[in-house]
This record gives C-alpha cells, sequence and structure tokens, in this order.
C-alpha cells in the first residue's frame, strides 16, 4: 500500500483474514465409516462423508458454520446419470439417506517444513479446537444431515470405504463469501 494513502476497514479486515491460518477440512466421500476408541465403535454411518476438521487459531463460529454450508451443498455424489450433481443434503431425502462423520484432525495443521519433527503451533488450542469443532458438527446437523463423530482428543481409529475415490480438500480462506 502506498505511503500516505488510507486504509479502509474493509482492506483491513480482508488482510487479516488472509492472514490467518484457515479452517482446513478434509472431505472424503464414502459408502461407510467408523470411528473405534478402545476397540468399542463410538461413531458410525453408511453412506455419506467423512470430514476430518482441523481449526485453527483464528477460526470463529461464523468461519464454521460457512464451511459446514458448503460441505453439506457440495455436489460430489452422482446422479442418474453418473455426473457429480448431488449433495449430501440431496440425498438426505432418500429412503436411505447419508450422513457425516466429524473427526476432529489438528495434525492438518502440520508444518514440516523445518527438521523432521512436523509443527503444530498453528492448530487452534484444544479447549477452542473442541468448541468450534462441536460447532461445526452441530451446524452439519442444522441442516438436517444425520452426523456421527469421533471423541475430541482421544486416540481414534477411523475407517473407512472411500467411495471413488473422491477426495476434497476445502480451506475457509478460499472459499467465496456466497
Amino acid at each position: 500500500m502506498p505511503a500516505g494513502a488510507k486504509v479502509s476497514r474493509r482492506w483491513l479486515l480482508q488482510r487479516s483474514e488472509a492472514m490467518a491460518e484457515p479452517m482446513r477440512v478434509l472431505l472424503q466421500r464414502v459408502s461407510s465409516a467408523a470411528v473405534r476408541i478402545d476397540g468399542e465403535v463410538v461413531g458410525e454411518i453408511r453412506r455419506g462423508l467423512v470430514a476430518l476438521v482441523g481449526i485453527g487459531q483464528a477460526d470463529t463460529p461464523p468461519v464454521v458454520e460457512r464451511v459446514a454450508r458448503k460441505c453439506v451443498e457440495l455436489r460430489i455424489f452422482e446422479d442418474d446419470a453418473g455426473k457429480m450433481n448431488r449433495s449430501l443434503l440431496d440425498l438426505g431425502n432418500e429412503p436411505d439417506g447419508a450422513g457425516m462423520l466429524v473427526v476432529s484432525q489438528f495434525t492438518l495443521y502440520a508444518d514440516v517444513r523445518k527438521g523432521r519433527r512436523p509443527s503444530f503451533t498453528d492448530a487452534a488450542p484444544p479447549n477452542l479446537g473442541q468448541e468450534l469443532v462441536d460447532h461445526f458438527a452441530t451446524a452439519v446437523q442444522s441442516h438436517g444431515v444425520a452426523v456421527a463423530t469421533g471423541q475430541f482428543g482421544a486416540h481414534m481409529l477411523v475407517s473407512l470405504d472411500n467411495d471413488g475415490p473422491v477426495t476434497v480438500w476445502i480451506d475457509s480462506a478460499e472459499l467465496g463469501r456466497d
């Protein structure tokens, strides 16, 4: 920005959002998925999406809600013609329905630029991470989608049958304001 130029409030907001680490979600289209803790199934879905959710230090409930909406509206399920034209919301109206398995995954923030041990300093602290992962699950549910979850902070075994395979990376900094 040139010296002496006025700094707009909007520019400052956009700049601070760009500098903040975005919320990250790795979505996988599945025919089934489950989370086990100590051999016990704690969350399970049949057809639907597995959302591995990483929360950054600057994430907020509105960001989480926007990403949740994007996930349930994303057209990555095939229609009768075999084209990816259907969303999780579209499948929810079918007799079998579809759901989302939400699993917290702070390791999506692994920074491996230096050394051989990943750094996770950009991930949200545990209390904020748990609050916002729970908020993400609630936001998905608010769209009428059945949600199963893992357990925050637990050592989980996640099994899934990736359908396609279809895997989509979402980060909040790259989403439009739609």
